[in-house]
């Protein structure tokens, strides 16, 4: 008699949208992050605005949603299969780029109420 399934979840193979095999550690590792990011900051930063716990909380997890669903966006139906080879190196500074603009106009927005 078998207790555990036949596949479990780490076992289970993740696909992009043309149906090739992907790595999902980066995808779990981004949500796992903003997951952190904007449920134990988000609050904090609602109240300073003048915003109540609730509305902090839900504007906080709303945020974590659309963190979600662009993560999975970019990096589980969009992401190239897992036997494509090595990104060039163009795209991948211009994505670095992006990332520390990104990152940058977060902090100073993060820095506002504390003005």
């Amino acid at each position: 008699m078998r207790l555990l399934p036949e596949r479990t979840a780490i076992e289970m193979r993740v696909h992009n949208r043309h149906g090739d095999r992907i790595d999902p550690v980066p995808f779990a590792v981004t949500v796992g992050l903003a997951f952190m990011l904007t449920l134990s900051f988000g609050p904090i930063y609602g109240l300073s605005y003048g915003l109540s716990l609730t509305a902090s909380l839900a504007l906080s997890t709303l945020a974590f949603a659309c963190a979600t669903a662009l993560a999975h966006h970019q990096l589980v139906r969009s992401a190239p299969a897992v036997d494509a080879g090595p990104l060039p190196p163009g795209p991948r500074v211009e994505r670095l780029l992006y990332a520390v603009l990104g990152l940058g106009v977060v902090f100073a927005a993060l820095t506002v109420p504390l003005l």
